[in-house]
């Protein structure tokens, strides 16, 4: 747990920092950044070059990199893109668990022109997900930059999963691209990701 903490724990270079209690994880809002046990760090300075992983922002360029990625696009524009469940997209949750108070960030694919598109990437909308058609997915940093096959990782414990595991069993070769491309987005590891609420229920 320490290892893993270390990915959350230097401070952001060029951002002048006041800490009035130095514990917890930080976790960055509009302006501020405020620890997971409500000490407040101040922090006037530029923006960071990198969104912060699993940030809703960090969740944008996911969205743009899954409709570069022909393995997702073509991949599962068939059967999968079309499961939904009545809704016009399909819904996947992101979290990273080392960020217990962060909340999920959200993945809407529609299917368009034969292909599964990501339509929406950024911060969680969703209030309550059917896990017959929708995923939800959480790990810790460590694990989520080095995931393996997803056969491997859910059977060791590096991924939780909830959704159609005989769907995610079917298109195998997918679902590794996917976890094989969270570690290529750009990301900052120095904070936390907003706070919010937990997964939908």
């Amino acid at each position: 747990m320490r290892e893993e903490n270390m990915y959350r724990s230097r401070l952001m270079a060029g951002v002048a920092v006041a800490v009035f209690a130095m514990s917890g994880s930080a976790y960055a809002t509009d302006g501020y950044y405020q620890t997971g046990y409500d000490q407040q760090v101040v922090a006037m300075g530029p923006a960071a070059t990198k969104p912060v992983f699993m940030s809703p922002q960090w969740a944008t360029q996911l969205c743009t990199a899954w409709n570069d990625t022909p393995q997702l696009t073509k991949g599962l524009g068939g059967g999968w893109a079309h499961n939904t469940g009545g809704k016009p997209y399909k819904i996947i949750t992101l979290s990273d668990s080392i960020c217990k108070v962060s909340a999920p960030v959200e993945l809407k694919i529609a299917p368009k022109n034969g292909l599964a598109e990501c339509i929406y990437g950024g911060a969680l909308t969703t209030k309550s997900l059917d896990h017959s058609y929708d995923y939800s997915m959480w790990a810790t940093t460590a694990n989520w930059m080095n995931m393996g096959s997803p056969m491997t990782a859910m059977m060791f414990g590096r991924l939780n999963f909830k959704g159609p595991k005989i769907e995610a069993m079917r298109n195998m070769g997918p679902f590794g691209g996917f976890l094989h491309l969270v570690p290529t987005v750009p990301a900052s590891f120095k904070y936390c990701p907003p706070k919010g609420p937990g997964l939908p229920k």
